[in-house]
């Protein structure tokens, strides 16, 4: 039905460290039949080296130019603002190296951006400096607004917590790029080639990966095996164009 894929990670090629095997089985699936994908994870904590890594130890191969992730739609996204060149992070390795890698210079006393993501070494002095270099005008980024991260101890917190308490603490919203938005949607949609309608985004969470494609006219496969629930949707505000209890009931 679809030319191309975009594909979640968390909840739907694997849950914390534990593959789904219907995941498994639909990235293979992909690869025997040469279909164009590309997995778009808003985990802004990994490298898509480290991405490729990961689901090799699952026994699932891929290159890691398949791989693209919330930091690296940051990083372009701030060459496109061009509001200088200094910058404050909360996040871990994967969100700074492409930063970095992108030119920009770390600094906590004067930036010119603060970009917020997961950072599980989060704490109160981080928390403070990034406050006050947005009251002081620093352009606030968030990679993605993730609540929880799905794994099997439960659902802990992801990036969007840490954001939401810096827009209590400052009064600025952030500039959110990871889905469901535009930014990083447009820019993955462009790395396969095809045309929105004819590529499909898929993946377990509603308000993601499903809005990411109902907000930018992408069709989208909600796989019920992560973050929403199958009790959840009747509730959805607007339908995914397809519903899938797993991976293994979408015929390619």
């Amino acid at each position: 039905m679809y030319k191309g894929y975009l594909l979640d990670l968390d909840g739907t090629i694997y849950l914390g460290d534990k593959v789904i095997p219907a995941g498994k089985r639909f990235v293979e699936r992909l690869q025997e039949k040469n279909i164009p994908h590309l997995f778009v994870t808003n985990n802004s904590t990994r490298l898509p080296q480290a991405v490729a890594d990961k689901l090799a130890h699952m026994d699932i191969h891929i290159d890691e130019k398949n791989v693209y992730t919330s930091s690296m739609a940051t990083a372009d996204y701030m060459d496109h603002l061009n509001k200088g060149k200094k910058v404050y992070i909360i996040g871990e390795e994967g969100l700074q190296a492409p930063i970095i890698d992108h030119g920009y210079e770390l600094n906590e006393d004067n930036p010119d951006y603060v970009v917020v993501g997961l950072d599980q070494q989060v704490d109160y002095r981080k928390l403070s400096i990034a406050t006050l270099a947005i009251q002081k005008g620093a352009y606030f980024i968030g990679t993605n607004p993730d609540k929880n991260i799905p794994t099997h101890d439960g659902m802990l917190p992801s990036a969007g917590p840490i954001i939401a308490f810096l827009e209590v603490a400052t009064g600025v919203k952030a500039d959110i790029v990871g889905k469901p938005n535009k930014i990083m949607m447009d820019q993955a949609v462009e790395h396969l080639h095809l045309p929105k309608s004819e590529v499909a985004m898929v993946g377990d969470n509603y308000e993601t990966d499903i809005l990411a494609g109902i907000n930018n006219d992408i069709p989208s496969i909600l796989v019920l095996s992560g973050f929403t629930k199958k009790s959840d949707v009747p509730n959805l505000p607007k339908q995914p164009t397809h519903i899938v209890d797993s991976l293994d009931d979408w015929k390619l």
